[in-house]
């Protein structure tokens, strides 16, 4: 019964827990700039859980270039939670700073929430590199396998994205791996043949 009573009491934990676990449910409804299927958006949650898969998918792999373990948990939690700050990005209309939701979650998740968000921010660690390069793969990938292609997007001066400028923006993140860097060749080389991107 005390548990009912009182701002830390177990009842305003769980409280709290099911509000941030509504929340994430909503990052099905955040669209991002790539297409999920020829037909329409890809939701932030499938963009997340794709990251998940992919890093699971290559964890032997980057343990291989590594020559070291990675912590698989680590990534998955990474993947999954890397993006949550959308959601504050959208009610406020704008980016940036810690997210303060995550302090306000109950101990241990809160504060574990926050020091995964500061390492993939910061990129400290193999784990959060790793990850990093997946993400920044996982957009060229749908816009490949979708045929959406570049068209919509131009660079700072304006110019059309072409390979070149594709290599820019990606190139120093997928480099972390020679895995990574290889199948995003792959796909734009891809995109490039399928006349998606010009060379």
């Amino acid at each position: 019964m005390s548990e009912m009573y009182g701002p830390h009491g177990a009842a305003a934990d769980r409280r709290r827990l099911f509000d941030f676990i509504a929340l994430t449910a909503r990052l099905r409804d955040i669209e991002r700039a790539n297409k999920a299927t020829p037909e329409r958006k890809e939701s932030v949650a499938e963009h997340s859980w794709h990251l998940a898969m992919v890093s699971w998918i290559l964890h032997g792999e980057f343990e291989r270039e590594a020559g070291q373990r990675l912590d698989l948990t680590k990534m998955l939690k990474l993947c999954l939670m890397h993006d949550l700050v959308e959601m504050d990005a959208v009610e406020r209309g704008a980016g940036g700073g810690e997210p303060a939701r995550f302090a306000s979650l109950p101990a241990p998740l809160g504060t574990e929430l926050l020091a995964l968000w500061r390492e993939y921010e910061e990129g400290r660690t193999p784990e959060a590199c790793l990850v990093r390069g997946v993400d920044r793969l996982n957009p060229t990938l749908m816009r490949c396998l979708t045929g959406q292609g570049w068209g919509d997007m131009a660079t700072d001066s304006h110019a059309p994205v072409d390979a070149e400028a594709l290599d820019r923006l990606h190139l120093p993140r997928v480099a972390v791996s020679e895995t990574l860097r290889a199948l995003y060749e792959e796909i734009r080389n891809a995109s490039v043949e399928g006349g998606l991107l010009p060379p």
